[in-house]
């Protein structure tokens, strides 16, 4: 019963919090709408030509605490084993960021103090127990990547760890560095690499990376009302052919909300820290909330 309740208000902060972190940047995000909407007006050939003054007030501007990655609430089924309450799960993921500098530090960088956490909640079982909770905070120094005085991407150099906060045999825990960049293909597509080094919990999970990988892809596509979103994240592990694979759609039913319909397939290893090296296959559906003017993983 405790870890029930326990469960109901995890949701309930997870559907009071977050639109609270959205009203906190209401005004300054529809001052950046305002200007995105300026900048569409220069498009030209598919693309949007932003330079590097514009980027950097954009940048600048972006309310100092806010949405880092997506934030959702999911819940689905294995397509790869029988469907029953024990194999039907729930997973949100709730993920903020604040600038640490209010003014732009040397090389035009900003710094970052993040956190994400993903949870997985077997919430159709006896008592709806948590399986794991993956907790990941992380220090983050972006640069706008500018050529010909144009905006072409970001890049984002991270130290990172990730836990799940349990001790004993259940403990799985790793550092790394990273770093991600990302290029705006034109107005509606974009594509992200990550590449990581890590330092691995030799007695929980020393063969994590055998499962994780080294890195991953993405490729993003949105609809020129923004309306529609659509991503394909490849993680490959050891081999190219083997690779970890998420796919989302994301649609906003309302011009003017924030909120959209959610689903995501998962395909692989290592979608959580207890058991990544179980292969898991699941579709789930929700609603997500998604950071102003980007899609980051």
């Amino acid at each position: 019963m405790k870890k029930k309740v326990r469960g109901i208000y995890i949701l309930l902060c997870f559907c009071v919090f977050t639109p609270l972190v959205l009203q906190a940047q209401t005004d300054e995000e529809k001052r950046i709408l305002q200007e995105r909407e300026e900048i569409s007006k220069q498009k030209k050939g598919g693309s949007v030509v932003v330079d590097e003054r514009t980027a950097l007030e954009l940048f600048d501007n972006t309310p100092s605490f806010g949405i880092f990655r997506d934030n959702y609430f999911v819940t689905g089924v294995p397509t790869n084993r029988k469907i029953d309450k024990h194999s039907a799960d729930a997973k949100f993921q709730i993920s903020i960021r604040q600038r640490l500098t209010k003014s732009i530090l040397p090389f035009k960088t900003f710094l970052y103090l993040t956190y994400t956490q993903r949870s997985f909640w077997d919430i159709y079982g006896k008592s709806s127990p948590f399986l794991d909770n993956n907790f990941n905070p992380g220090l983050s120094l972006s640069k706008a990547l500018i050529y010909r005085n144009q905006l072409m991407g970001i890049a984002v150099l991270s130290f990172e760890h990730e836990s799940n906060g349990r001790d004993s045999l259940a403990s799985r825990s790793w550092n790394y560095i990273s770093l991600s960049g990302s290029w705006f293909i034109d107005y509606r597509f974009s594509a992200q690499m990550k590449l990581w080094a890590g330092w691995v919990d030799k007695e929980g999970n020393p063969d994590l990376l055998k499962y994780k990988g080294y890195g991953f892809m993405a490729f993003n596509y949105q609809s020129a009302d923004e309306r529609l979103w659509c991503s394909a994240v490849i993680n490959p592990r050891r081999k190219f052919i083997n690779m970890n694979t998420t796919l989302e759609i994301n649609f906003k039913p309302s011009p003017k909300a924030n909120e959209y319909f959610f689903l995501q397939y998962y395909n692989g290893y290592a979608e959580n820290l207890l058991e990544y090296d179980r292969y898991v296959s699941m579709v789930r559906v929700g609603i997500c909330i998604k950071p102003v003017l980007r899609n980051y993983y």
